[in-house]
C-alpha cells in the first residue's frame, strides 16, 4: 500500500474542496492511504509544505491540489510557474515523487470548477510513479 501525503491550497476553496474530495476517493479506489493532509493558504505555499511531507520516512510520495484562477494582471502565471518549478526541484531533491494536481493559470472559476478531477489525476500520478521507481 502505497502511503501519500497530500498538500491542499485553500485559495479559492469552493474548487480545491471538490478537489481534495476527488483525491481522497482515488487514494482510495488505488489502495493507498493519505497519512496525512497539510492545508496551506495557497498554490503558491505548496512547495515548503510539500517538502515537509516528502521528507518524512512514513510517506512515499506526495500529491498537491490547488487552484490558480486568472486576474486582472499576469499574477497567476507567475504563480503558476514558480509552483510547478518548485514542486518539482522538491521531487527530484527528495527523490520522492511530488505530482501537481493544480489547474490554472489562465482559467476562469467557471474552467477551474470543471477540473476537479485533476485533484483525482495527481493522487493517481502519485501512486503509478512510486510503483513505478
Amino acid at each position: 500500500m502505497v502511503a501519500l501525503g497530500l498538500v491542499v491550497a485553500e485559495f479559492n476553496r469552493e474548487v480545491t474542496e471538490a478537489m481534495e474530495n476527488a483525491a481522497m476517493e482515488a487514494a482510495r479506489a488505488g489502495d493507498a492511504t493519505v497519512v496525512e493532509t497539510v492545508y496551506i493558504p495557497g498554490a503558491y505555499d505548496a512547495p515548503l509544505a510539500a517538502d515537509r511531507l516528502a521528507r518524512r520516512d512514513d510517506i512515499d510520495a506526495v500529491a498537491v491540489v490547488g487552484a490558480i484562477v486568472t486576474g486582472d494582471t499576469e499574477h497567476d502565471r507567475t504563480i503558476g510557474h514558480a509552483t510547478a518549478q518548485r514542486l518539482s526541484d522538491v521531487s527530484l531533491d527528495r527523490d520522492t515523487p511530488v505530482t501537481l494536481g493544480v489547474s490554472g493559470p489562465g482559467m476562469s472559476g467557471d474552467e477551474a470548477r470543471a477540473r476537479t478531477h485533476k485533484g483525482a489525476d495527481a493522487v493517481e500520478s502519485a501512486i503509478q510513479l512510486f510503483e513505478q521507481l
